[in-house]
């Protein structure tokens, strides 16, 4: 099961969390601030999948942009790893540059993606369903 979604940028700035579990606002920085830490100080090199308290990060880089993905201990990294790659492809296709401008949207786009921290839709032209009838009836 999926934990919580982050988007930070390469100094542990938070841009975008979503959780899918319960955590106290208190402890959400702490908890963000130490698995930001502890998937920047891993090298290039290292694998992106990492133990981390009573759960595992699986996280990957784009330019300046780390997405990390918090999951319980049975969940298979690699179709958590193939879920980012699939998430920003979906970014790339929704928008055409800046994206952190248009937090509503990406929140969207998660919630077509992951529901109650399962999997529920990888297509892409289906996740981008509701923005596009949005955007049509904004047109007018």
């Amino acid at each position: 099961m999926i934990k919580f979604v982050l988007m930070v940028n390469q100094q542990g700035q938070t841009r975008l969390s979503r959780y899918y579990e319960s955590v106290e606002l208190s402890r959400r920085a702490a908890l963000e601030a130490d698995a930001v830490r502890c998937c920047l100080s891993r090298k290039k090199d290292q694998c992106s999948f990492v133990e981390f308290k009573d759960f595992k990060l699986v996280y990957r880089q784009y330019a300046a942009l780390i997405i990390v993905v918090g999951v319980s201990d049975g969940e298979n990294e690699l179709s958590i790893y193939e879920l980012i790659h699939n998430f920003v492809e979906v970014l790339d296709k929704h928008f055409s540059r800046v994206i952190m401008f248009n937090l509503d949207s990406i929140h969207i786009i998660l919630d077509e993606m992951i529901q109650n921290g399962h999997i529920v839709e990888t297509n892409k032209n289906r996740i981008l369903a509701p923005l596009t009838a949005i955007n049509k009836m904004a047109e007018g």
